[in-house]
């Protein structure tokens, strides 16, 4: 633009006309500046995303205190029922901060939930477990970071050893420090909870991609088909309902902007209509190479509904600066939470308000004129014996 200038003066004035000359000029100019200052704000939003980039943080994962009175016997999931009153289903990220001591949950279902991990470990090995080369410092910094929490957190099924960590109950000892490992970190670190694991990775570009994880009990998505893809291409994929409209942005701005030291947590739910929690093959065969909803038997009767609800914990690793997501899965017949004091009336409402994509998304068309006879009847139930449902709603928050 510079080098035009001269020119565009001199052929005006050469013409007798200088003051188009002086315009033009003043047209140059202008553009000019416009793009020193777009490339001015190119540059800080540049040197910005710079500094946003995953760096070690000086964080240091407090010791937590014992879980109070935990027991592999005795200790409850936690009762999450994560579905709202109508008319509104509102499609947001749902995050809030959790204390980093509550970082992972464990209770007496643990006993299945490690015998299902280890049998499909041993069944499907690398289809559920994977770690990507750049990827394994992040994959050992999170073994390192559940060997030094969880003894802690549960004294009673873990002890720290010298090497590593001892498992009380099933009599497994896991040495984090021999090299090289007797398996994936990744899958070590699945053994040791009851949650799915993913870690996402920072690129040159900014986006996040997962490149280590062990998806063993997900029911509706497999590790095979989402491995190395970025944050929006994992949502996208799988037609996560208003993604790019509602989610896309915000979730890329949390991404880069959180930090080691605070940990936020989100429910979701879905139902389900058979009773496998490690895959569902109401949806297809899990080695099928296109699964859907189109595969489920419709209107099956309500003992074959059950409730799936996941915790999903988002933290970032202070010396890597990978994102870890815990994935924990709470599974329930739908039979037993609607006996729950206003849970059938608040689900069908829930149901009823999720708009048509959302409603193909979870596969509502196969269970939904049932289900909601089902809970419907039951909410009745409830309010003729006396339920005073604003009382117990107002008594309790969300996610409960």
């Amino acid at each position: 633009m510079v080098q035009l200038l001269p020119s565009l003066y001199f052929l005006e004035f050469k013409h007798g006309e200088p003051w188009i000359a002086v315009m033009l000029l003043a047209v140059a100019i202008r553009a000019l500046l416009r793009m020193r200052r777009a490339k001015a704000a190119k540059d800080k939003l540049a040197h910005v995303a710079d500094n946003d980039k995953a760096k070690p943080q000086p964080f240091e994962m407090p010791v937590p205190p014992p879980y109070p009175n935990w027991s592999l016997e005795t200790t409850k999931p936690l009762p999450y029922r994560a579905f709202r009153y109508g008319p509104k289903y509102n499609v947001t990220m749902g995050l809030r901060s959790v204390p980093p001591t509550e970082w992972i949950e464990l209770d007496n279902r643990y006993s299945k939930y490690h015998a299902d991990k280890a049998r499909r470990l041993l069944e499907r090995g690398s289809k559920c477990v994977k770690t990507a080369p750049e990827a394994y410092p992040a994959a050992m910094e999170l073994l390192q970071e559940l060997t030094d929490y969880l003894p802690a957190r549960y004294p009673s099924l873990y002890k720290r050893t010298a090497v590593g960590i001892d498992n009380l109950w099933s009599g497994e000892s896991l040495n984090i420090t021999e090299v090289p490992l007797r398996e994936d970190p990744m899958a070590m670190c699945s053994r040791l909870v009851q949650d799915d694991l993913a870690l996402m990775i920072e690129q040159p570009d900014g986006q996040y991609r997962l490149l280590a994880g062990a998806i063993l009990l997900a029911g509706f998505w497999r590790l095979s088909d989402k491995f190395g893809m970025t944050l929006s291409n994992i949502h996208t994929s799988g037609d996560v309902p208003h993604f790019k409209e509602r989610l896309e942005s915000g979730m890329m701005k949390f991404f880069q902007r959180l930090r080691c030291d605070t940990f936020y947590a989100r429910n979701n739910y879905f139902i389900q209509v058979d009773d496998e929690l490690p895959w569902s093959p109401s949806i297809g065969g899990e080695d099928e190479p296109v699964v859907s909803w189109g595969t489920a038997e419709k209107n099956k009767a309500i003992d074959h509904h059950f409730f799936r609800s996941e915790r999903q914990t988002l933290r970032r690793l202070p010396k890597t600066g990978a994102i870890c997501f815990t994935i924990r899965t709470y599974f329930l017949p739908v039979t037993e939470i609607a006996q729950e004091d206003c849970v059938p009336g608040r689900l069908a409402s829930a149901i009823r308000s999720w708009d048509d994509w959302v409603g193909t998304y979870k596969g509502r068309e196969k269970y939904g004129e049932i289900l909601l006879e089902y809970l419907d009847r039951k909410h009745e139930e409830q309010l003729q014996r006396g339920l005073d449902v604003d009382k117990v709603e107002n008594s309790r928050g969300y996610p409960w």
